[in-house]
């Protein structure tokens, strides 16, 4: 399952990612809630868990956007506010479900479970694309017979890339997802990992190539030659 992680404590939703990659989900994370919108209307989400209390725009505001643009996408809200009004008003936006904070991890796996079976999604345990298979288990990358093992940021690149290949995956997006927010790395760190793992692709002989969009990210293609 792809899920959504909107919180602006970085720690909490490190935490979080770490607790859902362990259970095999595909996450993605930012900090605000005009990012989150941004997000939301480009990705194809299973679940966004969202905080209320976000700079640039709150999460209550955020699910009342993307419902009124027809995303039916399922909603758990977190918050520090314990209020019943406050978890009717949440609810009343459009969320699908609430949490209070601090949480138990086994409850929060426990809600996200059930969400996930309202949906009838499944947990996959590899990302395919043309003639490239990714192992999320192993990190092993593969082209027919042959394969590569990635290093773990190349691994975590890799992913974000197959998660949604055709679409592009901007710079930002990569930095904040394989480094941190917190993090030093720059453009150029995420550059010399693209090439990388071009290089592996290559020794792969397989057809799909990484596409630089200029100024913005990359996606993935067919190769034309």
């Amino acid at each position: 399952m792809k899920i959504l992680i909107v919180e602006d404590e970085v720690s909490l939703a490190r935490a979080i990612k770490k607790i859902l990659e362990d259970e095999g989900h595909f996450i993605d994370m930012v900090h605000d809630g005009k990012s989150a919108l941004e997000y939301a209307e480009i990705f194809p989400y299973d679940l966004i868990i969202l905080d209320v209390m976000l700079p640039k725009m709150d999460g209550t505001e955020v699910v009342k956007k993307i419902r009124a643009d027809g995303l039916s996408t399922p909603v758990l809200m977190l918050t520090a506010r314990a209020a019943v009004s406050d978890k009717v008003a949440g609810l009343n936006s459009g969320a699908d479900d609430y949490m209070t904070k601090p949480f138990d991890t086994n409850e929060l796996l426990a809600r996200v479970n059930a969400m996930t079976r309202r949906t009838g999604n499944v947990i996959f345990k590899e990302l395919t694309y043309e003639d490239i298979v990714l192992n999320l288990d192993s990190a092993e990358l593969k082209c027919g017979k042959s394969s590569v093992q990635l290093s773990k940021k190349e691994f975590e690149v890799a992913k974000m890339l197959l998660t949604n290949p055709q679409m592009t995956v901007t710079k930002e997006s990569l930095i904040v997802n394989v480094w941190g927010i917190e993090s030093d790395a720059t453009d150029n760190n995420v550059e010399a990992y693209i090439s990388f793992l071009r290089k592996k692709l290559k020794y792969l002989n397989s057809r799909v190539v990484i596409k630089n969009v200029q100024k913005i990210g990359y996606h993935l293609e067919i190769s034309k030659q």
